[in-house]
């Protein structure tokens, strides 16, 4: 009885059943990707079907030897030209939609709160090279002076001292350091090059960009272009301090990680909620498509775990909306910051040589390159100490600091952090002006890429300002937002477990069908 059955099976579905039943050959596979790093070279490997996204993260972290590697990522583009961070714990093949061979990119994705804490040099040479791409694509931006040092650091780590015989008056012009280089802010960069920077080797003009780029508003953002409901273009990003918003050329809103309560998204919009002035605080905010609304929300949970939480244990599931079996759920797996900092000071090892391309070397030895970067400080000017960002004068200083040294240091520091406090908390509750210019990245670096030519960030939003407005004001929207602050009213009093098992025992009993008996 069983034979006659197979033999009289519609031949259609004995293909499909072949069809959904992979073969050896098809798991066995490989399929070549191509990573790019951060000075534009490229390394290449083949993965299997089954092979996760953390194989490919540590086979470039192998490539440099590098062990500090939980601020690293790999992210890709799909083919709607949205970006995405390449998920360690999934495969690689499920996460990629584009055609082989796969192409990624080697991307710094949590950027370190306080540089001079990283360990070893080679994890602050990576750190500075994806400063450099930031300041180039204009998403590190930031006022004259501290663009000039920047320059002038930048100048510094790749040519060494200034030699009248070798570099003509002109030669800043040679150097893409930003977007739009004016005459004037090179004439600046060439005058702190000059004089403030000789003598320092690559390694300690690196350390000193990063010490003045870790103070700037925008360090660490990876901007995400969308509109309020004012229909007005604005750009979200999440940094070590917390959530920023960034409209023109000023900083108009600071959310510390302390007071962001949760991220959600539905459809298109964005919403951040948070507490400010000891208020409750809900900021809405429309992307351009329902991708890259979801990115923008996967980015800020993940940021919130590993910039808020003290350990990685504290790291819960966050959904993307409170409605009980609804909505997006996404847990961040790594370690968080806190961890990272005292892994790194755990490390015990020679530290790996440093291979910088493409770098000319005059009055450098060999010995000077391959040093450990432990031992240089930078030396802080008075100046540093009396402000939050801007108008920073960095100078190095190569050789060992004595104890008592680094003691005054830290307890000067801890005086000006006790003193700048109340000035910060006053600065996060009203807009910042961050530059003289506005603050525009290049469209190719965007979460959401378009090209220069199809009009910009207006061609990514199909919706006019007068719509979202009328969105906002649409009394089903405000329902809604209503619901969630009263739902997240009985989860703060405790009622939540409640509420969620008789939602549980509610479809239980409709699903037997006996809604009515007790």
């Amino acid at each position: 009885m069983m034979r006659k059955c197979q033999c009289h099976a519609d031949p259609g579905t004995m293909k499909m059943l072949r069809l959904r039943s992979p073969s050896i050959f098809s798991l066995n596979q490989e399929m070549q990707c191509t990573v790019r790093l951060l000075d534009d070279s490229e390394i290449s490997c083949n993965i299997q079907r089954d092979t996760r996204g953390q194989f490919l993260l540590d086979h470039v972290c192998n490539h440099y030897s590098l062990l500090e590697k939980d601020y690293f990522g790999i992210r890709y583009v799909d083919p709607e030209k949205q970006r995405h961070w390449l998920d360690p714990s999934k495969a690689v093949v499920k996460q990629m939609k584009c055609v082989q061979p796969y192409t990624m990119c080697f991307r710094v994705k949590f950027y370190p709160q306080e540089p001079i804490k990283i360990k070893e040099e080679l994890t602050r040479y990576l750190l500075y090279l994806q400063l450099k791409r930031d300041l180039n694509h204009g998403r590190l931006l930031c006022p004259f002076a501290d663009a000039a040092y920047l320059g002038a650091c930048i100048v510094q780590a790749e040519i060494g001292d200034h030699d009248a015989d070798e570099h003509p008056a002109d030669f800043i012009g040679d150097f893409k350091l930003f977007p739009k280089q004016s005459p004037k802010l090179e004439r600046k960069i060439i005058e702190i090059y000059q004089n403030e920077l000789r003598g320092q080797c690559p390694a300690l003009a690196e350390l000193n960009l990063l010490q003045r780029a870790h103070t700037l508003d925008t360090y660490g953002v990876d901007p995400h272009p969308c509109k309020d409901f004012t229909g007005v273009t604005a750009f979200l990003g999440f940094t070590a301090r917390g959530f920023v918003v960034f409209q023109g050329n000023k900083r108009i809103h600071l959310l510390k990680w302390a007071d962001v309560s949760k991220f959600k998204f539905d459809g298109k919009t964005f919403y951040v909620i948070g507490v400010q002035r000891e208020k409750k605080l809900v900021l809405t905010f429309h992307t351009s498509t329902p991708a890259a609304c979801k990115h923008l929300w996967k980015c800020g949970v993940e940021n919130q775990a590993f910039y808020k939480c003290a350990k990685s244990s504290q790291i819960k599931t966050a959904s993307s909306s409170n409605i009980f079996f609804k909505g997006t759920r996404f847990r961040y797996s790594g370690r968080v910051a806190k961890e990272v900092i005292e892994a790194s000071s755990k490390i015990q090892r020679d530290p790996p040589v440093v291979h910088r391309s493409s770098r000319s070397f005059n009055s450098l030895s060999h010995k000077q390159l391959i040093m450990n970067m432990e031992p240089l400080l930078p030396v802080l000017s008075s100046t540093k100490e009396n402000r939050d960002t801007s108008e920073v004068e960095l100078e190095g200083r190569e050789g060992n600091f004595t104890e008592t040294a680094e003691a005054e240091s830290a307890a000067s520091a801890a005086g000006v952090e006790e003193e700048g406090r109340h000035v910060e908390e006053e600065e996060t509750a009203c807009s910042l002006t961050i530059s003289d210019t506005a603050y525009n990245p290049c469209a190719s670096v965007l979460p959401t890429p378009v090209e220069e030519g199809q009009g910009g960030m207006d061609f990514l939003f199909q919706s006019p300002g007068r719509l979202l407005k009328e969105l906002h004001a649409d009394p089903e929207v405000q329902a809604e937002l209503r619901r969630e602050r009263e739902w997240e009213l009985v989860e703060e009093t405790g009622g939540i477990w409640d509420l969620k098992s008789k939602t549980c025992v509610f479809l239980f009993k409709q699903m037997l069908g006996v809604l009515g008996e007790k």
